[in-house]
């Protein structure tokens, strides 16, 4: 029961918002049309039936003018009820293309919000958010219409028939009853709780052995250099494995229940004539009662076994329903990174930088790399961070970006659009060389010649000669090599001029005239920037040094260098 409730609970929570939102009245539009097109198209269907037995007992009659007259009847009847049937499903097919649209877009721009699309990594119950947002939206608007449709239909055709089949033979009516109720109790104890939890692990293991397939992709040179394919081929193929069994295992179960479905739905056809033979032998019955008998019967079977008819897709839909309402109560609450771990680290906004009485934790092993650190570093001022690797470097900048909030202490440093970080690996957009050197500024307006010039004064006037027009489109992250892509980064920052620069080995790859070339032109800025390295070259380029080392202490002390 407390599963249904929470069931409802979820379902309600991610269909909500569309049904209350600006675009709601459309969207109720659409709904009051298609429940108008239900009524009147179940209202033909009860009339399509009722002829139906009188074609049947016309003809056993011999009733020429009764049968033509039924015919032509039926004939209108049928002509009327396809071009409403089909209209039906185009008004459902648009309803549920719009509502899926509405909400891609609010999970998209949840997912993008408050970084959460980072945040997701720390939280290994919410797997797969793309595999969420791309297909369980879609599965969810698709099915949740259908079976809405079904079950509106199912309550028009149940009350309709009822009074069809009670004129006929009350009876009838009392055996439907019992063995629909039945037949649901049969199908929701002992194949519910079961196909429910199997769709549901289904999705996350496809989900991983198509992840696993784009990792190989986007990996596909490194995988190459270490001739690593046998080992990536086996971690695919144990992937798909995992996915194999657990669908092997649904097929069990869906045969079971498929096996229940076709003997329900066999005896549901045979039933009426067994009840009705009596009546039709001692001719209290027109032959044709027993045709609309049959079939008010099988409609009202199929309305009150709607469980046991669509309960695939009910499964399927309850899986969905559960795996989007996760993702959406952790974008909403914005939870934090970690629920074992203290994450008090408060972050504020403030013109300059400064850190007081910083503690960097790494959950996962249960370390402390930074302990009770104090720096403050003024406009214009550089700092250089160094120690060995595994000390806590970038774990203490993903703090001060906001990313990493495992901790305590306070930061203070100005507002995010103020500081442009510069990873040891740049991301290459998808897009053209103007976009890639503006990136992520896309919309700000600067010439091609400043484009140009820029490219030249980090050294990258190969492809400032050879990309003529910045708008050419190329994969750059495979076109450029780490060098070139880290000096394509550089020439962002220096094109974007932001209060604030973080630099976390942004020139490991580059050699020693590289990358004394990159900061002297970032010397002639005004950019207040910190930096992450080893190479002892880079003291000479800025004011201050932080030493971090692995037993969590930290020394801070000037370079002597004056600012050039």
């Amino acid at each position: 029961m407390n599963n249904h409730h929470q069931l409802w609970k979820n379902f309600w929570r991610v269909s909500k918002p569309y049904w209350f939102s600006q675009e709601r009245k459309g969207a109720i539009t659409l709904l009051s049309l298609l429940i108008l097109l239900s009524v009147t198209s179940s209202s033909f269907l009860v009339i399509e039936i009722i002829q139906r037995g009188e074609l049947v007992s016309s003809l056993a009659e011999q009733d020429s003018d009764r049968f033509f007259r039924t015919l032509l009847l039926l004939f209108g009847v049928i002509v009327t009820t396809i071009p409403l049937i089909s209209f039906k499903t185009y008004i459902q097919g648009k309803l549920s293309l719009y509502w899926r649209k509405w909400l891609t877009h609010r999970f998209q721009h949840r997912y993008f919000d408050n970084i959460n699309y980072y945040r997701l990594n720390f939280s290994p119950d919410l797997d797969n958010p793309d595999q969420r947002i791309a297909e369980d939206i879609n599965n969810f608007t698709q099915t949740s219409l259908l079976l809405l449709t079904i079950l509106f239909d199912s309550i028009l055709q149940l009350i309709l028939f009822s009074g069809v089949l009670w004129t006929t033979s009350p009876i009838l009516m009392f055996v439907l009853i019992i063995y629909a109720v039945g037949g649901t109790l049969i199908t929701t104890l002992v194949f519910g709780r079961k196909l429910v939890a199997i769709n549901f692990e289904q999705l996350k293991r496809e989900a991983n052995f198509r992840f696993g397939l784009i990792r190989v992709r986007d990996n596909a040179e490194s995988i190459a250099f270490y001739r690593g394919q046998n080992q990536e081929f086996s971690r695919v193929k144990q992937r798909f494995t995992n996915a194999f069994k657990n669908f092997n295992n649904l097929i069990r179960w869906q045969f079971g229940l498929t096996i229940f479905q076709n003997g329900y739905q066999y005896i549901n056809f045979v039933l009426p004539f067994i009840i009705l033979a009596p009546r039709i032998f001692a001719g209290d019955l027109e032959i044709g009662a027993v045709t609309r008998s049959q079939a008010a019967f099988e409609r009202i079977g199929f309305a009150l076994g709607l469980i046991i008819n669509q309960f695939d897709k009910l499964s399927a839909l309850s899986a969905a329903v559960n795996r989007l309402s996760d993702l959406s109560e952790f974008t909403e609450n914005k939870k934090s990174l970690s629920s074992g771990v203290n994450t008090n680290i408060l972050v504020q906004e403030s013109p300059e930088l400064e850190i007081n009485h910083l503690t960097v934790k790494i959950p996962e092993i249960s370390k402390t790399v930074v302990k009770d650190l104090s720096i403050s570093l003024k406009q214009g001022e550089s700092l250089l961070i160094m120690g060995d690797s595994g000390v806590g470097k970038s774990s203490l900048l993903r703090a001060i970006a906001g990313l990493w909030n495992f901790g305590s202490g306070n930061i203070y440093r100005p507002k995010p659009e103020d500081i442009l970080f510069l990873p040891q690996h740049p991301y290459m957009i998808l897009g053209s060389l103007r976009q890639q050197l503006l990136y992520p500024y896309l919309d700000k307006q600067i010439s091609n010649q400043q484009l140009t010039e820029v490219l030249n004064t980090v050294n990258l006037s190969k492809i400032a000669n050879k990309y003529q027009d910045l708008d050419t489109v190329e994969d750059w992250s495979q076109l450029l090599s780490i060098g070139e892509q880290q000096r394509l980064a550089f020439a962002r920052l220096l094109l974007t001029k932001p209060n604030y620069a973080i630099l976390d080995e942004a020139t490991s790859a580059l050699d020693e005239t590289n990358e004394s070339q990159l900061y002297q032109q970032l010397q002639q800025t005004e950019i207040t920037y910190i930096s992450v390295g080893h190479n002892p070259q880079l003291l000479k380029y800025h004011q201050q040094v932080l030493e971090i080392n692995n037993k969590q202490e930290w020394n801070l002390y000037p370079t002597n260098n004056n600012e050039t």
